[in-house]
């Protein structure tokens, strides 16, 4: 090698470091997670997004339940709460109220929305059912649909399989042209076919094994590049994921139907829905957070919170004898604010499980029981100091003192203490340090303008 072609050498080798560089201390772009397009598989343990696992915490946002201009500050509030994923279902009966006559405009514009999903740095979920229940009209199905000859709803039934077929590919396509999907370098990093058609599915016999088998395959033909599931569904077929419903999966959820697939819960209920002459649904943040706790400490990688944000039943959609209002006693309310404890006390559950993340994802697991009442489920990775830990009181009434690795702990009745580096108690599920929040309510003597 000359001496001039060795100096070319050197000073290329110098370009390219400080290029290197320059790379890693530019500011990050809130897309720049998702452009790296690899898609979304997983195991047994976890999804692994772009080759990388995580922890999700999901929260339920519904487009047309609220109105766009709300949007920015929902997700923002969602994110600062420790939410990096937003579940929504896709409104088949707003997108095509006449058949053949589309409708994405305003508050029922899907892509605008899942489009703002990921310029906040956050993974989406979309439900396209194309039932969805929802407490939503007809459950999400146009009406139009019932002067089709001879159709039968979510059986395997030619002239229902067809239009639906058409509707979900239509939607998909949607997507896919906007480059949505994280296999594009978009946000979507699941996509959910069907809803509970396990309540369903013995009525209709060997119809619904078959049917419930076509969805499963016929989505997974379309070749999203991420997966898909199915709630509440024990015989998903091949690749389709069976995830949770329920207040309490941790302790209900019979597990995947498959050894290589990952425990994921999708309606974790934050309260209830109300119909009219009902009181309001209170459930506690420390129950909420219990549960979360749970799940977590018992393999499971995804929660979704159902609602995080209910909105409004806007118009006529609501289904029978519910309320326009919905899920008002979510961590962010009807009116896009934050409802505490639950909101806040959440945030904290979120923060205590990320500083397990290792653990969690890397480590085995066992689960001593301490006494007849409490357990203690453990993460660590074997030659390492990485170990986290659950300390379970599960009686509802009495609290415990025991003793863990040396030292003794204090858990409250029904309560969970989060041991990230299996000594220190970051966070125990019933001990909230925030305030009730309380909304006032005001008089007004007219509505709208004064002159009118």
């Amino acid at each position: 090698m000359t001496a001039s072609s060795s100096k070319l050498v050197v000073a290329t080798t110098i370009a390219a470091f400080l290029l290197l560089l320059l790379v890693m201390n530019s500011p990050v772009d809130a897309h720049e997670k998702f452009h790296k397009g690899v898609g979304v598989t997983y195991d047994a343990r976890s999804l692994i997004i772009n080759g990388k696992r995580e922890l999700l915490f999901s929260g339920s946002i519904h487009y047309p339940r609220s109105t766009a201009d709300m949007w920015p500050k929902l997700l923002e509030d969602a994110k600062r709460g420790g939410i990096n994923v937003i579940q929504t279902y896709v409104f088949w009966n707003i997108h095509e109220p006449e058949e053949g006559k589309f409708n994405f405009e305003g508050r029922f514009d899907l892509v605008k929305f899942i489009k703002l999903i990921g310029e906040h740095g956050l993974y989406a979920t979309i439900r396209l059912g194309p039932f969805i229940q929802a407490e939503w009209n007809h459950g999400g199905l146009p009406y139009w649909l019932r002067e089709v000859p001879n159709i039968i709803f979510r059986s395997y039934n030619e002239p229902y399989m067809q239009h639906m077929e058409r509707f979900v590919k239509m939607i998909v396509e949607k997507l896919r042209d906007a480059k949505l999907f994280a296999s594009q370098g978009g946000p979507i990093i699941l996509a959910q076919i069907e809803n509970e058609y396990n309540t369903v599915q013995l009525a209709y016999r060997d119809l619904g094994n078959k049917y419930v088998q076509w969805a499963g395959n016929m989505a997974v033909g379309l070749n999203i590049g991420v997966p898909w599931i199915m709630c509440k569904q024990r015989d998903a077929p091949g690749p389709v994921i069976n995830s949770c419903n329920g207040r309490q999966c941790g302790d209900t959820f019979s597990g995947p139907n498959a050894p290589n697939k990952p425990s994921l819960w999708t309606e974790n209920w934050t309260a209830q829905f109300r119909v009219f002459g009902d009181p309001p649904s209170q459930r506690s943040a420390e129950d909420t957070a219990f549960s979360v706790a749970r799940w977590f400490s018992k393999n499971g990688s995804l929660v979704n919170y159902y609602m995080y944000h209910g909105g409004t039943n806007l118009g006529r959609t609501a289904a029978s004898f519910v309320t326009t209002r919905y899920y008002d006693e979510a961590p962010i309310d009807e009116f896009g604010l934050e409802r505490g404890p639950k909101y806040g006390h959440l945030k904290d559950v979120h923060k205590a499980l990320n500083l397990c993340k290792k653990a969690l994802l890397w480590g085995s697991t066992s689960a001593p029981r301490l006494n007849p009442d409490v357990e203690a489920r453990i993460y660590e990775q074997p030659g390492t100091d990485v170990c986290a830990a659950f300390l379970t009181n599960n009686h509802t009434r009495l609290a415990h003192t025991v003793k863990f690795k040396g030292q003794e702990y204090y858990l409250p009745p029904r309560s969970i203490s989060i041991l990230p580096d299996c000594k220190t108690v970051v966070l125990n599920t019933a001990t909230v340090h925030l305030l009730q929040s309380h909304r006032k309510k005001h008089s007004c003597a007219y509505f709208g303008d004064e002159e009118s």
